[in-house]
């Protein structure tokens, strides 16, 4: 299978999804334990949930799931959160640190630098050559990196998350214009809570990529998934109902992001 799926759009946002992938090659499958084969903490639905919200976004998705590898970690291995609970680049336990791993030796180096070559590094050439084009075509782009959590994990924070977490790295990553729509349109959500650069203030996808004097701007939302499935459980599954009710704050969030691009590249344009 494709470790990266591309559809493209003559948008200049792009949507990411680094952690909706089910895949699980058959000899890293026989690896898992029992409770590593529930693959729990998969981003559930998030590509259905924004799917048509914007339809000339371009869209790139890694099949492959993160317990292969996290396309959303520095492939150097380095921690994103210093000091605060979180897992690795080939993670070792899941979100309730639980171990996911029959071998409880973990994995290697030598296999490490394999799932870097078979996984991250094609969904990251993928991505970074998106980014390229879509930058030729409107000479501003704005990454939107899609991602969803259970509402409670008591390992990575204490309570329960809001429901709409932006993350911006305290504001490096983007304009400030593209924060504060962010933040305006995620208030004025009514019946939803939200936060800016909270517990989850932007993975290493946005961190890397968005850099705005380069007229690359990135942004990351971490939703949580009872705001869209009809559990948090097995079978995960999709809440049609509760997901219309969130799709149309999501769609404004991204509208609001392109005509925001459209105006930086006026501005470039004079």
């Amino acid at each position: 299978m494709n470790p990266v799926e591309v559809a493209q759009g003559d948008s200049p946002v792009i949507l990411a999804f680094p952690h909706t992938g089910t895949h699980v090659p058959e000899d890293i499958w026989e690896r898992l334990n029992a409770e590593g084969r529930k693959l729990r903490d998969t981003d559930w639905h998030a590509d259905r949930l924004y799917a048509g919200l914007l339809p000339a976004a371009t869209t790139v998705r890694a099949t492959f799931h993160r317990y292969c590898i996290d396309a959303n970690r520095d492939p150097s291995g380095r921690t994103l959160y210093p000091g605060q609970n979180t897992t690795a680049l080939i993670p070792q336990t899941d979100f309730d640190n639980r171990p996911i791993w029959e071998d409880e030796g973990g994995i290697g180096e030598t296999e490490s630098v394999t799932r870097l070559s078979a996984f991250h590094g094609p969904y990251h050439a993928a991505l970074a050559a998106e980014i390229e084009r879509v930058k030729a075509l409107h000479g501003v782009v704005i990454l939107y990196d899609c991602h969803s959590i259970r509402s409670h994990c008591p390992f990575l924070f204490e309570g329960r998350l809001p429901d709409l977490n932006i993350g911006t790295d305290n504001g490096l990553t983007c304009a400030p214009e593209i924060e504060e729509a962010a933040r305006e349109i995620c208030s004025a959500a009514d019946g939803y809570s939200m936060v800016v650069n909270g517990r989850f203030r932007g993975g290493w996808t946005t961190r890397f990529y968005g850099v705005p004097k380069e007229n690359v701007h990135a942004i990351q939302m971490e939703l949580v998934q009872s705001a869209y499935l009809a559990s948090e459980s097995e079978p995960f599954a999709y809440d049609a109902g509760r997901a219309e009710r969130l799709r149309p704050h999501l769609r404004a969030l991204l509208e609001r992001l392109e005509q925001i691009a459209f105006s930086m590249k006026k501005d470039q344009d004079r």
